[in-house]
């Protein structure tokens, strides 16, 4: 019987390192892709505790071609006849301010990790899913882009990554069609709020508007409403291992669902954002980001 082998990247925190602990306890053998051996070596601790699964780490940088390259070659040794189950898209960053304001440096930054670097590391797995199929049957495996809440619902002052989110569902929508016949399942994977590394990070990038910043003569009142947005949703933000046993559940189930809302936030902000008028919702919107009219 062939083993399920899974590929994921951005696998050194939150939802990549939980599902790669998830899928361990599903009898996986995981190929997680970290950015360094500290990331790796602490991943390999927490993996430890599972007595299930087998887990290989790989150094992958999706912004990095030769890295793709050199992770797939590995992971191309490992698998053999096997070939992939799971190929997981999920490595991401988030730029955030507002667009005037944000550099096109800072814009290609945010589109080389979460757009290119899933187009480059799918091109790179599609032969392996394919012996994928060969092994295991059609519809088994299974690529998966771990996009947002915020590819289906824009947000002021995240425009860098929303818009690459938007562009990173598009890409599954598409794959999804065009790799139909070849029997690779396709699933786009919206999350709203977890507690991930994420959150900081973007803090992190809000927070380079210091006061003294061109930005806060115009945008004062929505990057302070940026932060306390930040900081109220990462203190309530669920859990990722909540995130992960939902990737896990799409990875098992008998077909591949074309997209999957993943946390109750997301659920309810794209039902709104289907069922309301573009104004009403907007003031809702804006209303959260504290943004007066």
């Amino acid at each position: 019987m062939a083993l399920s082998w899974a590929l994921i990247s951005g696998a050194s925190t939150g939802i990549g390192r939980a599902t790669t602990l998830a899928l361990l306890k599903q009898n996986f053998s995981v190929i997680a892709g970290v950015r360094s051996e500290v990331a790796a070596t602490r991943l390999r601790e927490q993996a430890s505790v599972i007595k299930s699964g087998h887990l290989e780490t790989v150094t992958l940088d999706v912004a990095d071609q030769a890295s793709i390259d050199a992770a797939v070659a590995h992971t191309t040794s490992l698998v053999g006849a096997d070939g992939l189950r799971a190929a997981i898209n999920n490595a991401g960053i988030a730029v955030v301010g507002p667009v005037e304001h944000i550099s096109p440096a800072d814009w290609r930054r945010q589109f080389d990790v979460n757009l290119f670097g899933a187009i480059a590391l799918t091109r790179a797995t599609l032969p392996l899913l394919r012996t994928g199929v060969a092994a295991q049957g059609r519809g088994v495996p299974r690529l998966l882009f771990i996009s947002s809440i915020g590819g289906r619902v824009a947000q002021p002052l995240m425009s860098p990554y929303t818009c690459s989110k938007f562009a990173l569902s598009a890409l599954g929508d598409s794959l999804r069609l065009e790799l139909r016949r070849q029997g690779v399942g396709v699933t786009v994977i919206e999350p709203g709020a977890f507690s991930s590394d994420i959150w900081a990070k973007g803090d992190d990038s809000a927070k380079e508007f210091t006061p003294d910043h061109p930005a806060r003569k115009l945008y004062e009142t929505e990057l302070n409403g940026l932060l306390a947005l930040a900081t109220k949703t990462a203190s309530n933000a669920p859990p990722v291992e909540r995130a992960a046993e939902e990737i896990v559940r799409t990875i098992l189930a008998p077909r591949a669902p074309a997209r999957v809302l993943v946390g109750t936030d997301a659920k309810i902000a794209a039902r709104m954002k289907a069922l309301l008028p573009t104004s009403v919702f907007d003031n809702i919107l804006a209303r959260e980001f504290g943004i007066p009219k």
